[in-house]
């Protein structure tokens, strides 16, 4: 799997200029997914009503995960980030560039990956669960911080 290639160190807002911050519309998908889940309505069917919801998909990815399903959660996290990537592209990414996970509707896309990376290093998918981390990192080093110990099922 290639991975697109995030900006430099720094491109958050640090000395090293870089591309903006990319940001997914607070109307879109993941608001609406956010808001479903939030109300307790199975994840199943909230990716079925919205299937370019990251967040949803990132929930059941977490969920299988948890469970020792970890085909399961692969399948889920590799559908939120492709998912997440059309999004992020609908909104001005061009591979390059931070996803900062301050911004809710970004966090979808990034639990998403980091559950990919989990679940890619637990089928012996070593190489992909590597550049997963590193590109959870370069997104968003908070992100990577908050996701390494926290991918509890059902939080957004």
């Amino acid at each position: 799997m290639s991975l697109p290639t995030p900006g430099a160190p720094g491109s958050h807002g640090g000395a090293v200029p870089g591309p903006p911050p990319t940001l997914l519309p607070d109307d879109g998908p993941e608001a609406t997914a956010a808001a479903l889940l939030r109300d307790e309505v199975d994840p199943a069917d909230v990716a079925a009503a919205h299937p370019a919801a990251s967040l949803a998909w990132s929930v059941l990815a977490t969920r299988a995960y948890a469970a020792g399903q970890v085909v399961e959660a692969y399948a889920y996290a590799r559908t939120g980030y492709h998912r997440g990537l059309d999004a992020l592209r609908k909104a001005g990414w061009r591979g390059a560039g931070p996803v900062p996970w301050h911004h809710e509707p970004n966090r979808g896309f990034l639990r998403s990956l980091a559950v990919l990376g989990r679940a890619a290093a637990a089928i012996g998918e070593d190489d992909e669960a590597e550049r997963c981390t590193q590109f959870l990192s370069a997104c968003d080093p908070d992100a990577a911080d908050r996701l390494a110990g926290d991918l509890t099922p059902g939080a957004p």
